[in-house]
């Protein structure tokens, strides 16, 4: 029997640690791209958040089966991309995303190799395992021994009986330059395809995923191309103004940026509300198709992002799904 399809189980965004930190485990927060691996018939299937097959874009996993012995077997996990210090680079795996040309796949795996880290077993044996506490999954995740070359199955760290435990691993966290934790409650299950509290995900820097709903051409040294984003996140009422963005990005991004905007223009504002005159001006409207993410300081008072700065596309996130993080 083929293994079922399960929807990634999604977590909650959070300011601070839960006060209970007990009540939890916690796992280092990864900054790359989610992916459910179905394992089966000697074959890897990698599928990304929004059910997209991206198998042909990570050949590194190919070789995962073997490592598991021939057990059918779905895996939760991200997959990143590391940087000169070991640390995982999400400006570094935008250049694995998207790209399905088999030499180009090749020439990027031996340049940038991806690596997908495991935090989660949700069918293994022909059994479903979704309904059991999350301990009991990591457990059975760390009887697997996945430790390869490009995969692995990352610690844990239980806060039962061990008060202050979240806070300590929130700091060692920020001291090796990690995006935050998840905190998971322990007894939890697993709730495909829902946001849940069970899982609260809490972050060092402020990042919010943001819908682009335009650009502005740029001036002196990006004279003819792409100079600033026009962006958007959804409320009951529509795609809400959020702002603009214009740093961040590499040469290499704004060209892939504008030819990406270029077959989604518009003519007019896919916004739910005026966009400001000073940057409607001249502005290029596309239709709300692509997601990025950008990093900022805060909110202001009439709902912009105050000095976002470019991070990436967000190809595994679907533009309905993105609204305005706590906090």
């Amino acid at each position: 029997m083929p293994l079922p399809a399960v929807a990634p189980m999604l977590a909650v965004a959070r300011s601070e640690l839960p006060t209970h930190d007990t009540a939890y485990g916690y796992e280092f927060k990864w900054d790359g791209v989610r992916a459910i691996v179905y394992v089966e018939d000697g074959r890897a299937r990698v599928l990304s958040r929004n059910d997209r097959d991206v198998s042909v874009s990570y050949p590194e996993l190919a070789s995962l089966p073997a490592a598991l012995g021939g057990r059918a077997v779905i895996l939760d996990g991200e997959i990143v991309a590391l940087d000169a210090a070991g640390r995982p680079s999400f400006s570094r795996l935008q250049s694995r995303m998207h790209v399905t040309d088999p030499s180009a796949v090749r020439r990027l795996a031996a340049e940038v190799p991806a690596r997908l880290l495991v935090f989660d077993v949700l069918h293994l044996g022909g059994t479903p395992t979704i309904g059991r506490p999350y301990e009991q999954r990591r457990d059975l995740l760390d009887s697997l021994a996945l430790d390869g070359p490009h995969w692995q199955t990352p610690p844990w760290f239980s806060g039962a009986g061990s008060p202050g435990e979240g806070e300590a691993v929130f700091a060692a966290s920020k001291s090796s330059g990690l995006e935050g934790v998840v905190a998971k409650r322990l007894g939890s299950h697993y709730f495909p395809g829902r946001r849940s509290d069970c899982w609260l995900k809490v972050k060092h820097a402020r990042m919010q995923e943001v819908v682009v709903g335009g650009w502005k051409p740029g001036q002196g040294r990006r004279t003819g191309g792409l100079g600033s984003l026009l962006l958007g996140v959804y409320d009951e009422t529509g795609l809400r103004y959020a702002g603009h963005v214009g740093t961040g990005f590499t040469d290499r991004a704004l060209r892939e940026l504008q030819a990406d905007l270029a077959p989604l223009a518009a003519d007019d504002p896919p916004f739910a509300e005026p966009v400001p005159r000073e940057h409607a001006r001249d502005a290029r409207w596309v239709r709300p198709e692509l997601v990025g993410e950008v990093v900022f300081t805060e909110w202001t008072q009439d709902g912009r992002l105050r000095h976002p700065s470019w991070r990436g596309l967000r190809p595994d996130k679907a533009p309905a799904e993105v609204v305005r993080e706590p906090g």
